[in-house]
């Protein structure tokens, strides 16, 4: 049970907490009121508010409607009135660019092209929105003057200002350094620079919106006329040098273009030049083969006047094998040469100027038709020196091979450029170069084999042979026109290879050696041609020589004849490459040759037996010493005497007048002969002189054995 005290304090502390909780529960009756009131009151202005933003909304929308309105007629206007700027803009055009096009795009061309611009808009307008507006028509015009203008202003700069490029200018393109330096691009302007620009400018104008191809051939037009009269201009330049200062040369350009692979100098025929020189060495060294560095053999008195006068004939004979080859014909082969590389040098520069000016599409065409006139002038030109060569072969003139192989060696040299050049091009202008190599390969074989044959049936003219015995003109001509063939080599070969002569000269056709595909043959197979052509001609020439030696009565004479030759024609093989070129298929000719020499002295030497034969032992009467000889023994030793001197005096004063030109084979034959006879009559002398056969001995004992020897030793010697 729950003292009663602390029941009481315990209801106290109830009650307390019973008041609190009533005060709290008054306290939240009264926050509610307050509440709700706030509530009905904020109720009561949002609804207020909501009236009232309904009302603005419904006076604001349609004022805002109208401003929208307002500003969308305001932009309708504006752009309205831009329209008719711009359309109306359209109808001055022509009032405002009148005057500009009248008087042509000289001098302002970017003013120029700004207002065929707005032409060009002008017409674009009408002709979509008023195709029958007069303005149309108008504009039109004004288009088609203003395109016009640019035309002849393209024509005016392109006729004004390219310039013949001159021949100091191309020499130094074409010339070359040397192998190991680096040449320096000569540079060629064929337009100045801000010309040039306005060019391309106007050609890129009438591509686009001239929609005309008319400038690009005023461009090929006026570039061919150039280039054609540029490569004349050197020809003519070239000739007029060559004949007044030889090689024409120009200084070096000073502005250069640098990074340039470097080639060969143009190596220049020199054929003629050659026989020329040779022909001042047998004038000025007698060719010794020492001073002068002669191929030839050593020359000296009458046979020395007499080679001179046998190479100037060769020369100059109109119908000898190498007539007409003179200093102006070798200068129009020079001319030639040059006018090809400069043919190539400027068609390159050309195609570089084209490619600037003319739309690539177009750039092949152009300049196919730009080179025309200048490479069919060459052709042509090519063509007259076969036509020429084809006439000279018919009348024997074999000086026409020596054009023509210069001219072709450099064609063959050039080819590889004329394709990279012509590459593009049309097949029949790709064509027309190696159609000339082959007419020229055509001609050159056919010079060559009628050269041979010419040599093996030259006629044996009695008043065209030596009459000292003395090497034939023939002979000369011969192995002058076979050191020719040294210069040309790989040329000859490939011009006997090109008409498949292996036939001919019974040489098979090795595949290796051959190709199917450009019937081209190998350089070792075309060397066995040349060897096998050259052997031929040295072969028809001794066939000629025996037959020409006939002529002599005298067959002393004859085989001192044939020796000269043979011992010429071996000293000119020995001293040249000709005899490395024979030996590649005659291996014996060296020793051929010096067993007809040997055979020639030997034939020689029998006609001394006629003097010799007169006291020779075999012939001699036979007596006792000390025993009286008998008047018939007595009259023969006369006779032996007389014989002997008799022979030997008609001997000395015939072969005297001969010429052995070789000074070592002179020496030789006349040493030999001189121990022969010295011999003989030195025993016939010491077995006679003393012997009383005549009462007059000094008329028949007329020469001491010295005397005959210094008689011999004047053989062959007319100064004696």
């Amino acid at each position: 049970m729950i003292p009663p005290q602390e029941a009481s304090a315990r209801r106290r502390e109830i009650e307390d907490k019973l008041k609190q909780e009533e005060e709290t529960l008054s306290f939240i009756r009264d926050s509610l009121e307050k509440s709700d009131q706030l509530t009905k009151n904020m109720v009561s202005i949002l609804s207020s508010f909501e009236s009232r933003l309904m009302k603005l909304e419904n006076s604001i929308i349609p004022v805002h409607k109208q401003t929208e309105n307002l500003q969308r007629l305001q932009e309708n206007v504006e752009k309205t009135l831009s329209c008719l700027d711009h359309v109306i803009s359209y109808y001055h055009v022509a009032s405002d660019t009148e005057k500009i096009i009248r008087e042509g795009p000289t001098g302002r061309l970017e003013e120029y092209l700004g207002s065929m611009a707005k032409i060009q808009k002008a017409v674009e307008y009408f002709q979509d929105n008023s195709p029958d507006s007069p303005e149309l028509n108008k504009v039109k015009l004004l288009f088609e003057r203003g395109k016009e203008s640019l035309e002849s202003e393209f024509r005016s700069l392109m006729t004004r200002h390219s310039k013949v490029v001159s021949p100091v200018l191309i020499l130094d393109l074409i010339s070359g350094e040397d192998e190991l330096e680096v040449q320096e691009e000569v540079p060629l302007e064929h337009l100045p620079e801000g010309v040039l620009q306005d060019v391309i400018r106007i050609s890129r104008w009438l591509v686009e919106y001239g929609r005309n191809q008319d400038f690009m051939n005023v461009y090929y037009q006026i570039r061919s006329s150039q280039l054609d009269r540029s490569i004349k201009g050197l020809k003519e330049h070239f000739r007029k040098s060559s004949s007044s200062s030889g090689v024409p040369y120009s200084p070096a350009i000073p502005n250069k273009r640098k990074d340039t692979p470097t080639k060969k100098p143009i190596k220049r025929p020199g054929t003629i030049r050659k026989a020329q020189n040779l022909l001042k060495q047998y004038s000025q060294h007698g060719l010794d083969g020492k001073k002068g560095g002669s191929n030839l053999i050593p020359l000296e008195g009458h046979e020395h006047d007499f080679r001179v006068k046998h190479l100037s004939e060769a020369l100059n004979d109109k119908h000898g094998p190498l007539a007409g080859r003179d200093d102006t014909l070798d200068v129009e082969t020079d001319a030639y040469i040059h006018c090809v590389s400069a043919f190539v040098r400027l068609a390159q520069s050309e195609y570089q100027l084209l490619m600037d000016v003319i739309p690539e599409h177009h750039q092949k065409k152009t300049f196919d038709s730009l080179i025309q006139d200048a490479l069919d002038g060459l052709m042509l030109e090519g063509e007259n020196i076969v036509s020429a060569a084809r006439k000279a072969i018919i009348r024997h003139d074999f000086s026409a091979v020596l054009t023509v192989f210069p001219i072709l060696r450099h064609l063959k040299q050039t080819k590889p450029e004329f394709d990279q050049v012509l590459q593009g091009t049309a097949a029949n202008t790709k064509n027309k170069l190696p159609g000339l190599i082959t007419s020229m390969e055509t001609v050159g074989a056919k010079a060559l084999e009628d050269f041979a044959d010419n040599i093996k049936n030259d006629p044996d003219k009695e008043y065209n042979m030596p009459k000292d015995g003395t090497v034939h003109e023939l002979t000369s001509n011969a192995i002058l026109f076979l050191q020719q063939l040294l210069d040309f080599q790989e040329t000859a070969g490939a011009m006997l290879a090109s008409q498949v002569l292996g036939d001919t000269y019974n040489i098979p056709l090795d595949p290796r050696e051959t190709s199917s595909a450009a019937t081209s043959y190998s350089s070792e197979f075309s060397k066995r041609l040349l060897s096998t052509y050259i052997c031929k001609v040295l072969g028809n020439l001794q066939l000629n020589l025996l037959s020409k030696s006939k002529v002599y009565e005298d067959p002393a004479l004859s085989a001192i004849f044939l020796h000269n030759n043979y011992n010429y024609i071996l000293k000119a093989l020995e001293k040249s490459e000709l005899i490395q070129l024979v030996a590649v298929t005659q291996k014996t000719a060296e020793r051929s040759y010096r067993e007809h020499i040997e055979q020639q002295i030997q034939t020689y030497q029998r006609s001394w037996l006629k003097v010799t034969d007169y006291i020779a032992e075999k012939n001699l009467p036979v007596f006792q010493p000390g025993v009286k000889l008998r008047d018939k023994e007595r009259q023969m030793i006369k006779e032996r005497f007389k014989g002997f001197n008799d022979g030997l005096e008609e001997l000395c004063k015939i072969q005297k007048a001969w010429a052995i030109p070789d000074m070592e084979q002179r020496d030789k034959i006349r040493q030999a002969q001189k121990n022969i006879v010295r011999e003989t009559y030195g025993a016939f002398l010491h077995r006679y002189g003393s012997v009383p056969f005549t009462k007059n001995p000094e008329k028949y004992i007329k020469y001491r054995v010295e005397q005959v020897g210094d008689m011999i030793d004047r053989l062959f010697d007319t100064s004696a």
